[in-house]
């Protein structure tokens, strides 16, 4: 009856699981899924996201299957490069930027969270289909007849929360943002440093994100995650598991020979193509409801043009446990835990939509009209490069300063 019941075992969940534990503060994690397995493909941890994983004693542990991201380029579709600056601790960061498959983080973050708290702690084949609250807790209900009682409830169970919708029934399905994506995962020799984030060309002809998510191999190649984007009134209702066809999108990148990769041929030599549309939400005028509060992709769903998805759920965990700690009531908790964290995460969802880190590109493809240039002084100084770049770690809450304070 005393523990906090979270909803996803996610990311954000587990996380979210950790931190509490470490905090002293009993909780149990319910995911849908019969087995937790190592599915997805490449997400990117910015240095406050592993800033707080580290603070949960995780970071030599992700360091073991991920790649210490060195720095972020940017080319245009001829191949030219735009703008490069370092990432991480080259740029002097206290933490690294990691690069890495989904699902070597969630399984990380599972098997922490099983020896730290406890195997019984972690309830699987538990899909939730609702919940009631009165004065004194939480009732979950589950798909197969069952339910849980605890003293609080915390949703972590993505864009399609049943929770939220329970909250929000009219408010309909994710917005879809005119762009869908291709995703793959290729065995490929390094790119450019080995340990780049590259992104190249702009959506309204076919913009790819490329960067290499384990180590090299015995056979000299890395895993390489690529994510395909293009401009498209053409969509399916986002699932994280459809396959996706070759043909519809291999013709946008077709002469993308560079000198420093073969666009076609990576894109070709992919175990598997998954198919999903960039969506987010509206933000919400408010998460939490008595004792029922949301976290992550159920309180704000945003577009991945930012690398902050999973970011921004690790900074409301820290959030969270933070508000639990300082407010024995949880309802004083999760409105501390809202006022903080409610604002900041509305300006990263609606700046991932007008100017994320890849408007560098969009500015470029505009001054240039699409066309090659000379030399790339002559279409956009570096201070203004510079300027987009610093803006936006400034909005998302990973800047130097901001991490140092």
């Amino acid at each position: 009856m005393d523990d906090i019941l979270i909803v996803g075992g996610g990311i954000g969940g587990l996380t979210l699981g950790l931190s509490l534990h470490a905090a002293g503060i009993p909780c149990r994690i319910f995911e849908s899924a019969p087995e937790i397995r190592a599915v997805g493909v490449g997400i990117n941890l910015l240095p406050h996201a592993t800033k707080e994983l580290a603070a949960l004693g995780l970071e030599a542990d992700l360091a073991r299957v991920a790649i210490e991201t060195k720095d972020s380029t940017f080319f245009n579709r001829f191949g030219q490069l735009i703008y490069l600056e370092p990432l991480g601790r080259a740029a002097g960061y206290d933490h690294p930027q990691f690069s890495i498959h989904r699902g070597d983080l969630q399984m990380a973050l599972l098997d922490a969270f099983r020896s730290r708290a406890g195997a019984e702690r972690m309830i699987t084949d538990h899909h939730c289909t609702g919940l009631e609250q009165d004065d004194d807790g939480v009732t979950l209900r589950f798909s197969n007849g069952r339910s849980e009682r605890g003293r609080a409830a915390i949703a972590c169970d993505g864009i399609n929360s049943l929770i939220r919708k329970q909250f929000f029934p009219n408010e309909g399905e994710p917005r879809y943002s005119g762009v869908n994506m291709w995703r793959g995962v290729t065995r490929w020799k390094p790119i450019l440093s080995g340990a780049s984030l590259t992104r190249a060309g702009w959506l309204s002809h076919g913009k790819m994100v490329i960067y290499p998510i384990r180590g090299v191999d015995h056979d000299g190649l890395q895993l390489v995650n690529w994510v395909a984007e293009i401009e498209t009134p053409t969509y399916r209702r986002r699932d994280w598991n459809r396959a996706g066809s070759l043909d519809d999108f291999i013709g946008a990148f077709a002469d993308w020979h560079f000198d420093w990769l073969d666009v076609p041929a990576m894109i070709r030599a992919a175990d598997s193509i998954l198919e999903f549309p960039m969506v987010d939400q509206d933000p919400l005028p408010r998460w939490s409801f008595g004792r029922v509060t949301l976290l992550g992709d159920a309180a704000h769903p945003m577009v991945p043009r930012g690398s902050n998805g999973a970011g921004q759920a690790i900074l409301d965990t820290r959030a969270m446990t933070s508000a639990l700690v300082a407010h024995a009531d949880p309802v004083a908790a999760f409105a501390a835990y809202e006022k903080q964290r409610l604002e900041v995460t509305t300006r990263v969802v609606l700046t991932n939509r007008t100017n994320p880190p890849d408007a560098i590109l969009r500015e470029v493809y505009q001054r240039t009209k699409d066309r090659p240039f000379k030399a790339i002084d002559d279409v956009i100084s570096r201070d203004e490069l510079v300027a987009l770049s610093d803006t936006y770690k400034q909005i998302a809450g990973f800047s130097k300063e901001a991490l140092r304070t």
